[in-house]
C-alpha cells in the first residue's frame, strides 16, 4: 500500500485537487441555485410544499444511473460531473433554506417593512442572515453527501478520485487492485474531513455575532 501511495503520489495529490475542486464549485452553485429557489418558493405553502418534496424525491434517484443518464445528452467529461453534482448539492440546502427561511419571526420581518426597507432588502439583510446557519447546516450535510458521488462521476470520466475507485474495481484479483480502491476511499474520507473543518470555519466568520451569542 505504501509502495502504491509512494509511486503514485503526484497523481493521487492531483486527482484530490480535481476532486475537491469539483466538489466546492458545485456546491457554491448549488447553493446558489437552492437559495434562489427557496427565496422565491418560502411565502407561499404550496410551493413550499412543493420544494420540499422535489428536495425528498430527487435523493432517491440513484446517483449512479442519473450520471448514466446524462452521458447521452452531454457526453463523458466534466459537464455531466458538473451537473450532477451540482444537482445532489442543492436538494439538501433546499429543503435547510425553506425551513430557514420560514422559521424566521414574522414580527422581525414585520419591523423592518415598519421602518421603510423593500422586501427584498429586508430578504438581504434580515432574513438571509437569521437563516444562514440552517442554510449552512445544509450546506455541511451536502458537501459530505457530494463528495462520495463526485467519486461516481468517474464513470462518466469526470475528474477527481473515483478513477482510482473504478479502475481497482475493475481488475478486482490483479496487482494493485485493492491498493487502488483504497487510495480512492481513504483520500474521500479525508478530503470530506477537511471541506467539514472549512464549512465550520466559514460557520464561525460569517455568523451574526448575535446569532451565534
Amino acid at each position: 500500500m505504501l509502495d502504491f501511495f509512494g509511486d503514485r503520489l503526484p497523481q493521487i495529490l492531483f486527482s484530490s485537487w480535481q476532486h475537491f475542486s469539483l466538489v466546492v464549485q458545485c456546491l457554491i452553485l448549488g447553493t446558489l441555485i437552492a437559495v434562489v429557489i427557496a427565496a422565491l418558493v418560502y411565502r407561499s405553502s404550496f410551493f413550499r410544499s412543493l420544494a420540499n418534496s422535489v428536495s425528498a424525491v430527487g435523493l432517491t434517484i440513484p446517483s449512479f444511473a442519473f450520471i448514466g443518464l446524462m452521458i447521452a445528452p452531454f457526453g463523458f467529461g466534466v459537464t455531466p460531473a458538473v451537473i450532477v453534482v451540482s444537482f445532489f448539492a442543492a436538494l439538501p440546502i433546499l429543503r435547510n433554506a425553506v425551513v430557514g427561511l420560514t422559521g424566521i419571526d414574522s414580527a422581525v420581518v414585520e419591523s423592518a417593512r415598519g421602518i421603510g426597507m423593500s422586501r427584498f432588502r429586508t430578504l438581504l439583510q434580515i432574513e438571509l442572515p437569521l437563516a444562514w446557519p440552517v442554510i449552512l447546516a445544509g450546506i455541511r450535510v451536502s458537501a459530505q453527501m457530494v463528495m462520495g458521488i463526485a467519486a461516481i462521476t468517474a464513470y462518466a470520466l469526470g475528474p477527481g478520485l473515483g478513477g482510482f475507485i473504478f479502475s481497482g474495481l475493475s481488475r478486482l484479483g490483479g496487482a494493485n487492485a485493492i491498493e487502488s480502491v483504497a487510495t480512492g476511499v481513504i483520500a474521500v474520507i479525508i478530503l470530506a474531513l477537511v471541506l467539514d473543518v472549512l464549512l465550520i470555519g466559514l460557520g464561525r466568520l460569517t455568523t451574526p455575532r448575535g446569532i451565534r451569542v
